[in-house]
């Protein structure tokens, strides 16, 4: 399997490539940055970590890579100016998403290539690349809330002192102020969180508020995030290579699944060599149930917008 990260020179694309790397599952790793220098320093230093890793191919360039691979990872983006509203990061970085579609549908791709979105605001943006590039739905994904979970579940499991591979819970909905923290099936190898010696309401308030505001507090602190994104872009990756049937919360356009549709966002999904390969409507708490699909109506007012301004297609 071969992939091509667009944004690959960035923190977000590098980290990536490191963790995939460090997996040693894909065949190629191709780093693609409008900063050549960059993308090629980066895709050296990889390289060069090769002998205690994997033997993979690792690579750097443009949109030559795209036609030939598998996996077509866009991290690409923009950050926020002082004072700049987020309505307008939004435009900027729909324009230049729109940009980097148009380049990919220049040289083309493989029929059966599976587009990963991974630039912000991601649900939006999965939505625009499923409509605009000439894929089955099921190959157009985001990386949704799959960081936010993986943060959520690493802070729950601070507070508890627990290990943090066995802490099982989830985000879902949209990857930003409207997510959704999913304590009805929260566990710990099995058992309910709940039932932990320390754990109350207080605290589930405190650890989801946190999770919330992980991004800011990372990009206040080191500049922006880099590990533990490229570490969710893996798990999402790496059960495409290996067809795992993982069930991750990550982003797609929703036809139906709790009554959402015409919108992408993260629900429980089962991810294959096919990207999407179907989604879980579980039982959750009434609660949960409507703050998703309020999710979703937060989604569909932002998509309209920028739909309004750039078009359908």
């Amino acid at each position: 399997m071969k992939v091509s990260i667009i944004g690959g020179g960035g923190l977000v694309g590098s980290c990536a490539g490191f963790a995939l790397q460090c997996s040693g599952i894909v065949r190629e790793i191709a780093l693609l940055d409008v900063n050549a220098d960059l993308a090629g320093g980066q895709a050296l230093d990889l390289l060069h970590g090769g002998p205690s890793t994997a033997d993979q191919i690792i690579s750097s360039g443009s949109y030559e890579h795209i036609p030939d691979s598998d996996v077509i990872c866009i991290t690409a983006g923009l950050r926020r100016k002082p004072d700049e509203s987020r309505l307008d990061l939004i435009n900027r970085n729909v324009d230049l998403f729109l940009t980097i579609l148009d380049s990919i549908k220049k040289v083309g791709y493989k029929k059966d290539a599976t587009v990963f979105v991974v630039s912000n605001p991601v649900d939006i943006l999965t939505y625009l690349a499923s409509t605009r590039l000439d894929l089955p739905t099921n190959r157009v994904i985001g990386l949704g809330t799959q960081l936010d979970t993986i943060r959520f579940r690493a802070l729950i499991a601070e507070f508890c002192k627990l290990p943090p591979t066995q802490v099982k819970a989830l985000i879902l909905g949209e990857h930003g102020d409207s997510m959704v923290p999913i304590w009805s099936s929260a566990s710990v190898n099995g058992l309910p969180l709940e039932k932990f010696p320390g754990w109350n309401p207080n605290a589930a308030n405190e650890l989801f508020t946190r999770t919330k505001g992980s991004g800011a507090e990372v990009i206040k602190k080191k500049g922006g995030a880099g590990f533990a994104v490229g570490i969710a872009i893996r798990d999402v990756i790496d059960a495409i290579a290996l067809d795992s049937h993982q069930i991750l919360p990550i982003s797609s356009i929703q036809n139906g699944c709790y009554d959402i549709r015409d919108v992408a966002l993260s629900v429980p999904t089962v991810v294959g060599k096919n990207g999407v390969e179907s989604t879980f409507q579980l039982d959750l708490w009434p609660k949960e149930i409507q703050a998703l699909r309020r999710s979703g109506t937060v989604l569909r007012e932002t998509l309209s917008t920028v739909l309004n301004r750039v078009g359908r297609s």
